[in-house]
C-alpha cells in the first residue's frame, strides 16, 4: 500500500469564520494557525501548502490573560542604526488590534514559502462585519 500524498492543484480550498470576542489571543491564532496549515484535513502533506481561508473577526475584543496587556511587547527593527522599536500590546490592541492578531499567528506558522504563503489567506477584522460573505463561510467555534 503506497502513502496518499496531496498536490496543491488539487487542494479545494474553503472559508472559515472564527470569533475572537472574549476568547485569548492565543487561543484563536492555534485555531487559525490549524486551519491555515491545513492540518484539520485527512489528508494534509507537511511538504504541501494545504490550508485553507480564515476570516477573524471581533479582534479588537480578544483578551489577553494575565498581565500581559500592561507587561508583553513587540519589538521590531527598521534596519537603521539604533532603530529598535517597541510597543506595548495595551498600546497595539487600542491602536490596531488587526495587527496583534496576525503578528500571533504569524508566530505559530513555518519560517519558510508555506508559511508566507498561507499568511496571505488570513483576513482580520477589528470589528464584527467582514466583506467576504461572497465566499460563504463556515463559522467555526473556539474551545
Amino acid at each position: 500500500m503506497s502513502t496518499f500524498m496531496a498536490k496543491a492543484e488539487t487542494i479545494e480550498r474553503r472559508w472559515y469564520v472564527l470569533d475572537a470576542a472574549g476568547k485569548p489571543l492565543g487561543k484563536v491564532a492555534v485555531a487559525a494557525a490549524d486551519i491555515l496549515r491545513g492540518k484539520h484535513r485527512p489528508e494534509f502533506t507537511p511538504h504541501v501548502d494545504c490550508g485553507e481561508f480564515v476570516i477573524i473577526v471581533n479582534c479588537a475584543q480578544a483578551v489577553l490573560t494575565g498581565k500581559k496587556l500592561e507587561q508583553k511587547k513587540y519589538r521590531y527593527h527598521t534596519g537603521y542604526i539604533g532603530g529598535l522599536k517597541e510597543i506595548s500590546y495595551k498600546d497595539l490592541m487600542a491602536k490596531n488590534p488587526e495587527k496583534a492578531m496576525m503578528l500571533a499567528v504569524k508566530g505559530m506558522l513555518p519560517k519558510n514559502t508555506i508559511g508566507r504563503k498561507s499568511m496571505t489567506r488570513l483576513k482580520t477584522f477589528a470589528g464584527s462585519n467582514h466583506k467576504h460573505e461572497a465566499q460563504t463561510p463556515t463559522k467555526l467555534e473556539v474551545k
